[in-house]
């Protein structure tokens, strides 16, 4: 690639301006749709940057530039002061964000624009934990959701955006409980119930304003007036409405069932909060409570003896503890090994219960000896055979992880992973045992503990979903409810399809206690049959007892159940809860349902789907009308974010930057195990060995909305956002080079020159396309359209143009003015996903505009650019016409770098077709400008009078443009043509076993189905780059060599 620098001299009606450097890049075509554009933007800043060879960013530290200017919190910033020399994040970010806010203008009231219609756009964020900070998965929410809400609001619609947080009952105990202990040195059961929430209110206090101060480092445009917390006195009435009016209509019931249950929590949990830790064999892994580390992924089996039969049936489980609660054997009806013992019993070896033999199509013969143990109140598949058998429920684990009374005595209180090798031992010793062997599985484990899920049985709430399933699959297929992208509809259906009912128990103290009382009647003697009433009130509760048992209320005792809902369920009313549901307020009635919600893939069942079934059931209206859900933010070498891996990233850390040491001092104040801490801490030095540069907000935002958010995950690595930074640098330089050039006159005009109309074409084009992938919520389009229009047709086409740089005259005015609406236009376009650089450079560009004596407010107010108010600067025959120019001038500069003239001016044939030369003729003055000749000749083989042009000499270079045009170079100084063939065939020499190696790896067999996309992808971008690069050199070398045949 070829990067020339050129200066040029511009003057104004008042002073002289050094002209900035302005550079000249190629390809000059735009490359919307060519793959990842910051890998242009990378090359731009580092001429040694080579498309064929995978090199890391480099980056050294830039000198910071702070906004001094004393200006109190909400006050409108300077922006007369004197333009700084470069981009500087500290700079532009500062004091911005506190104008909008304190100004009312992400507020919906601010619905007073000359450009107003009468249309609401309404969504919520999804509510973060208030345990922690913001990480890069949801910087993405941000960037997406804040684009999609800057630009309606400039569209002039009216725009709720609420902000929020999750009280995340689990996970918010759990580290108030560490605090606790690690500070006081006291647990939980220390405490009384309102003591402990004390200390927790206490915390969400200290901490809860961390995220907020995040989102708005973020530049989210959030109404904060509206802000909104899971556990505030208005939404916990929305809570209690919500159970209370569910248990009247039977969707809310309670009864036994196996729930996931952490023995470490004591408590049930969601099945988001249960991770799968896939083992390959016999792995041996650390468990809380437990002082070494517990042996899984082993297959044990042993025996039952059959009552009155000499023979045995064997039996295997990875969970030998549990045999203590089977209740049956079963084998699969078909299999020819057990048909003489259907029906038949076997004995217990240390409870001396019988166990029928049952036969059932759900044993799978392959697995194990083909017979299974049934432990019903231990595993869920072993339940629902219970079911269809009529089976008895033995638990044999309590809540705290130790065995009981059934068990006998010498087991009950053993800890159950002790528990496994003394049955072993009695297996052993029974004669019964017939051996272990290393077994792949999958192991439950509680993501906010790290202890082994167990399966209990309990006694819960449980929501009925099999009907309010079916209601949301209908939805959808009615074209209610818009899913986006629209092959998650098929995952939608089929989980729905296969919805189970959903505890929404939870064994906590932090969260909303469940507003059900457990009635006991005067002179009742039965202690056995649980009876419950529910109510919005104590007092409400007490009266629904009354009439429903037919006694006085003061005769009634009412114990509220001591447990808190499910998160999930009161996220899950999110939509409306936050607009002041369940009374009619005006902000439910003007913005319910909202316009659309926008999420992870992730959360499609825990959050998406039980928000559609609750809000069609309780509004009776879907909560949103689209779904929008944008893919999983992973580090760049693909893998998921993770603490323990020490890759999770805080956006503030790569707003702001962050020193090595830094990082590391945060592994350590985190709860890591010690040797997930040098895991993580190892990782971080080998990732950042410099720490991570400062990247500004505006930089993080453009990278994050600049991935294709609908499909695989997103690999995001830190150089793609310093790229970032660095097309901010051009932003601001283009800026600064605008002011120095722009006269009194800015007003509209109607473009004169071919170059003033192909740029006023390529900025209707730009908008038409940013409103048209906009409409898709395809962002990544609409980034890369405005970036190539900024880079590669303002910068390295329009500001290297001739007219630009006269001191006087029309075409000067004209171009100063197109100059002026293009980077007017550019930056309202780009504010959106770049809001504090947009109003920085906005701002400073207003003394320019036509009518500066007007009020000037803010940028985000502005109207958004739209392609219909444009349709005159549409010239498609320019557009068209000049991507043969562009392919010229590559051709051109390439040229130049392989021959390395640097400094020299060479003369150039066109040697064309006569259509090609009216185009090259159109064009000329910016092929020569752009192309670096000090002449251009254009010569038509078809018509040789046409533009009075001989042919090319003999010994000029020639190269290919296509196969009807040919650009030749005549090197006034002459070259060393050997000189040039030994480089040019050195440089081939080592490309070629890069391509060959590259090309083994791709033809392998299962290159498709092993190697993940994102790794597929950046190969074939590596192997195009290099089969392009060496056909450019067999073409020159081809003509080198004729050349020097000649000689």
């Amino acid at each position: 690639m070829c990067i020339t620098k050129k200066r040029f001299k511009s003057k104004t009606n008042k002073q002289t301006n050094k002209r900035l450097y302005a550079v000249l890049i190629g390809p000059l075509h735009c490359c919307a749709g060519q793959g990842c554009w910051w890998d242009i933007l990378q090359n731009d800043n580092d001429p040694k940057h080579s498309t064929s060879e995978d090199k890391s960013v480099t980056w050294s530290e830039k000198e910071k530039i702070l906004y001094t200017a004393p200006t109190p919190p909400g006050t409108k910033k300077d922006t007369s002061l004197p333009f700084p020399s470069s981009y500087s994040p500290e700079y532009v970010e500062s004091s911005w964000y506190q104008w909008w806010e304190k100004e009312g203008f992400f507020s919906p009231e601010q619905h007073r624009l000359s450009h107003s219609v009468d249309r609401t756009f309404s969504l919520c964020i999804p509510p973060p934990n208030v345990t922690g900070t913001l990480h890069l998965g949801h910087a993405l929410t941000v960037a997406v959701e804040d684009a999609l809400v800057r630009r309606r609001r400039m569209q002039g619609y009216r725009v709720l955006w609420v902000p929020g947080c999750d009280h995340a009952g689990i996970a918010t105990q759990t580290v108030v409980e560490r605090r606790l202990l690690k500070e006081r040195g006291k647990r939980r059961q220390d405490f009384t119930r309102e003591e402990f929430l004390q200390e927790v209110w206490k915390w969400k206090n200290e901490k809860g304003e961390e995220i907020y101060h995040q989102l708005r480092r973020l530049g989210a445009s959030l109404d904060w007036s509206r802000a909104c917390f899971t556990m505030d006195p208005g939404f916990s009435r929305a809570v209690t409405e919500a159970f209370v009016r569910l248990c009247d209509s039977g969707l809310i019931y309670r009864s036994e069932g196996l729930v996931n249950w952490s023995c470490a929590l004591e408590s049930a949990i969601s099945d988001i909060e249960v991770d799968s830790k896939e083992l390959s064999g016999q792995t041996m892994l650390p468990v809380p409570g437990y002082e070494n580390t517990m042996e899984f992924g082993t297959m044990f089996t042993f025996a039952y003896p059959i009552e009155g039969h000499d023979g045995e049936v064997a039996v295997s489980t990875t969970r030998p503890e549990t045999m203590l609660g089977d209740v049956a054997v079963a084998v699969h009806p078909d299999d020819p090994r057990y048909q003489a013992v259907h029906g038949k019993q076997c004995r217990h070896p240390f409870t001396n219960r019988l166990l029928p033999i049952i036969t059932d199509s759900m044993v799978d013969m392959e697995l194990g000896t083909g017979a299974v143990k049934v432990t019903p109140a231990h595993d869920h598949t072993d339940f629902l055979l219970s079911q269809r058998h009529s089976l008895p429920h033995i638990t044999v684990i309590r809540g705290d992880g130790t065995m009981t009374p059934p068990c006998g005595q010498w087991l009950e209180g053993v800890k159950r992973f002790d528990a496994r090798q003394l049955v072993v031992d009695a297996l052993v010793e029974k004669k019964l045992f017939r051996g272990k062997k290393s077994h792949a599985m999958t192991l439950p484990v509680c993501s906010r503990s790290g202890d082994i899920i167990e399966p209990l049985l309990k006694k819960q709430w449980f929501v009925r979903c099999d009907e309010m399933a079916k209601k949301a699959i209908q939805a959808v297929e009615d074209g209610q409810l818009d899913i986006i992208p629209h092959f998650y509809t098929k995952t939608w259906k089929n989980w729905l399809s296969n919805i189970s009912d959903w505890c929404i128990s939870r064994q906590l103290w932090w969260g909303h206690q469940i507003p059900a009382y457990q009635v006991e009647l005067p002179n009742s003697t039965d202690k056995e049959e649980e009876q419950w009433v529910w109510g919005r009130s104590e007092d409400e509760a007490r009266l629904r007892a009354a009439v429903k048992y037919g006694v006085r209320p003061e005769a009634i005792t009412l114990t509220q159940d001591p447990d808190v809902l499910d998160t999930w369920f009161s996220s899950g009313l999110f939509p409306f809860a936050m607009l002041g549901w369940p009374e009619q307020t005006t902000d439910l009635q003007r913005y319910y349902p909202n316009s659309v919600l926008e999420t992870g893939n992730d959360l499609i069942f825990f959050w998406v789907a039980r928000m559609v079934m609750l809000g069609t059931e309780l509004t009776g209206q879907l909560p949103f009308k689209q779904v929008l859900f944008h893919s999983l933010v992973r580090d760049k070498h693909g893998r998921k974010m993770s603490k323990s891996l020490g890759n999770v990233i805080d956006p503030l850390d790569v707003i702001h930057g962050v020193s090595l040491e830094r990082l590391q001092e945060k592994v350590t104040e985190g709860n890591l195990d010690p040797r997930e801490r040098l895991v993580a801490m190892e990782a971080q030095r080998k990732d950042f060995p410099k720490g991570i540069p400062q990247c500004g907000t505006d930089a993080l935002r453009f990278a994050l909305c600049s991935h294709k958010m609908q499909g695989e995950d997103i690999s995001l690595s830190i150089s793609q956002v310093l790229s970032c930074r660095h097309f901010c640098n051009k932003m601001w330089q283009t800026l600064r080079f605008t002011l120095g050039v722009l006269g009194d006159n800015t007003a509209a005009t109607t473009p004169l020159s071919s170059m003033d109309r192909w740029i006023c074409s390529r900025l209707y084009s730009t908008v038409l396309q940013c409103e048209q992938a906009f409409e898709a919520y395809e962002l990544h389009t609409v980034t890369s359209a405005l970036y190539s229009f900024w880079v590669h047709s303002l910068c390295d086409v329009y500001l290297n143009i001739d007219p630009l740089l006269f001191p006087f005259g029309r075409a000067r005015q004209v171009a100063s003015s197109v100059l002026y609406h293009c980077v007017s236009v550019s930056l309202a376009l780009l504010t959106p996903f770049m809001p504090f650089i947009t109003e920085e450079l906005w701002q400073r560009l207003q003394p320019f505009r036509p009518g500066a004596a007007a009020h000037t407010t803010s940028l985000c107010l502005q109207p958004y650019p739209c392609s219909s108010q444009l349709e005159h600067w549409h010239f498609p025959e320019e557009e068209r016409d000049f991507l043969l120019v562009q392919e010229v001038i590559r051709v051109a500069r390439s040229l130049r770098a392989q021959c390395g003239m640097t400094k020299e001016k060479p003369a150039m044939w066109a040697v064309c077709s006569p259509s090609q030369a009216q185009v090259l003729n159109h064009f000329k003055s910016a092929v020569w400008t752009l192309s670096w000749i000090s002449s251009l000749h254009i010569y038509c083989p078809q018509r040789e009078d046409s533009f009075h042009s001989s042919p090319p000499p003999k010994g000029s270079l020639i190269r290919v443009v296509d196969h009807t045009l040919l650009s030749d170079f005549l090197s006034q100084s002459g070259m060393n043509v050997g000189k040039q063939i030994l480089q040019l065939s050195q440089r081939r020499d080592k490309l070629v076993p890069k391509l060959e190696e590259i090309l083994c790896r791709v033809r392998s067999p299962n290159y498709l189905t092993k190697v993940p996309a994102h790794i597929r992808q950046q190969t074939d971008i590596k192997m195009a780059a290099l089969q392009q690069e060496l056909k450019t050199i067999e073409e020159q070398l081809k003509v080198l060599q004729e050349t020097q045949t000649t000689e």
